[in-house]
Protein backbone atom coordinates (compact mmCIF):
# COMPACT_ATOMS: atom_id res chain seq x y z
CA UNK A 1 0.00 0.00 0.00
CA UNK A 2 1.15 3.53 -0.75
CA UNK A 3 0.03 6.77 0.80
CA UNK A 4 -1.75 9.57 -1.01
CA UNK A 5 1.50 11.54 -0.74
CA UNK A 6 3.33 8.73 -2.56
CA UNK A 7 0.68 8.72 -5.29
CA UNK A 8 0.83 12.52 -5.67
CA UNK A 9 4.55 12.19 -6.48
CA UNK A 10 3.68 10.27 -9.66
CA UNK A 11 3.21 12.70 -12.55
CA UNK A 12 0.56 11.22 -14.86
CA UNK A 13 0.04 13.28 -18.03
CA UNK A 14 -1.88 13.04 -21.25
CA UNK A 15 0.24 12.63 -24.37
CA UNK A 16 -0.35 12.34 -28.11
CA UNK A 17 1.53 9.69 -30.06
CA UNK A 18 3.30 11.34 -32.99
CA UNK A 19 5.02 8.29 -34.45
CA UNK A 20 5.62 4.63 -33.70
CA UNK A 21 7.95 1.90 -34.91
CA UNK A 22 8.85 -1.57 -33.74
CA UNK A 23 12.13 -1.96 -31.90
CA UNK A 24 14.29 -4.07 -34.17
CA UNK A 25 14.99 -7.57 -32.93
CA UNK A 26 12.07 -7.68 -30.49
CA UNK A 27 8.55 -9.11 -30.63
CA UNK A 28 6.85 -6.86 -28.09
CA UNK A 29 8.60 -3.50 -28.03
CA UNK A 30 7.45 -0.35 -29.80
CA UNK A 31 9.41 2.93 -29.94
CA UNK A 32 7.02 5.86 -29.59
CA UNK A 33 7.59 9.57 -30.07
CA UNK A 34 4.99 11.41 -27.99
CA UNK A 35 4.04 15.03 -27.44
CA UNK A 36 3.47 16.09 -23.82
CA UNK A 37 2.36 19.75 -23.84
CA UNK A 38 4.76 20.61 -26.65
CA UNK A 39 7.66 18.52 -25.29
CA UNK A 40 8.67 15.65 -27.55
CA UNK A 41 9.75 12.45 -25.80
CA UNK A 42 10.79 8.97 -26.81
CA UNK A 43 9.18 6.07 -24.94
CA UNK A 44 9.53 2.32 -25.26
CA UNK A 45 6.40 0.25 -24.65
CA UNK A 46 5.68 -3.48 -24.75
CA UNK A 47 2.63 -3.13 -27.01
CA UNK A 48 3.81 -4.37 -30.41
CA UNK A 49 1.92 -7.69 -30.22
CA UNK A 50 -1.36 -5.80 -29.76
CA UNK A 51 -0.85 -2.66 -31.88
CA UNK A 52 0.68 -1.99 -35.28
CA UNK A 53 2.87 1.07 -35.77
CA UNK A 54 0.37 2.43 -38.32
CA UNK A 55 -2.58 2.61 -35.91
CA UNK A 56 -0.83 4.46 -33.08
CA UNK A 57 -0.09 7.99 -34.37
CA UNK A 58 -2.73 10.44 -33.15
CA UNK A 59 -3.85 8.38 -30.16
CA UNK A 60 -4.11 10.21 -26.84
CA UNK A 61 -2.61 8.14 -24.03
CA UNK A 62 -1.55 8.43 -20.38
CA UNK A 63 2.13 8.42 -19.47
CA UNK A 64 4.18 8.55 -16.29
CA UNK A 65 6.08 11.73 -17.11
CA UNK A 66 8.50 11.89 -14.16
CA UNK A 67 9.93 8.38 -14.35
CA UNK A 68 13.73 8.18 -14.40
CA UNK A 69 14.95 7.45 -17.97
CA UNK A 70 15.90 3.85 -18.73
CA UNK A 71 17.55 2.10 -21.67
CA UNK A 72 15.49 -0.82 -22.93
CA UNK A 73 17.09 -3.06 -25.58
CA UNK A 74 19.43 -0.22 -26.52
CA UNK A 75 16.68 2.41 -26.82
CA UNK A 76 16.32 5.20 -24.24
CA UNK A 77 12.83 5.53 -22.77
CA UNK A 78 11.86 8.81 -21.10
CA UNK A 79 8.62 7.82 -19.38
CA UNK A 80 6.15 4.96 -19.22
CA UNK A 81 2.95 4.31 -21.14
CA UNK A 82 -0.03 3.16 -19.06
CA UNK A 83 -1.85 0.08 -20.32
CA UNK A 84 -4.06 -2.63 -18.87
CA UNK A 85 -3.37 -6.30 -19.64
CA UNK A 86 -5.94 -9.05 -19.99
CA UNK A 87 -5.55 -12.55 -18.54
CA UNK A 88 -3.30 -13.48 -21.49
CA UNK A 89 -1.00 -10.48 -21.00
CA UNK A 90 -2.30 -8.57 -24.03
CA UNK A 91 -1.99 -4.83 -23.32
CA UNK A 92 -4.63 -2.21 -24.10
CA UNK A 93 -3.58 1.43 -23.93
CA UNK A 94 -5.29 3.77 -21.49
CA UNK A 95 -7.00 6.31 -23.80
CA UNK A 96 -9.83 8.85 -23.65
CA UNK A 97 -13.39 8.92 -24.93
CA UNK A 98 -13.25 12.74 -25.35
CA UNK A 99 -10.69 15.18 -26.69
CA UNK A 100 -7.88 16.00 -24.26
CA UNK A 101 -4.99 18.38 -24.80
CA UNK A 102 -1.50 16.94 -24.43
CA UNK A 103 0.04 17.56 -21.03
CA UNK A 104 -3.13 17.53 -18.93
CA UNK A 105 -2.61 16.15 -15.44
CA UNK A 106 -4.28 12.80 -14.74
CA UNK A 107 -5.41 12.17 -11.16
Amino acid sequence: MITIDDFMNIELRTARIQSAERVEGTDKLMRLIVDIAGEERQLVAGIAKTYSADELPGKKIVVVANLKPATIRGVESNGMVLAASDEHGNPTLVTFDRWMESGCQVR
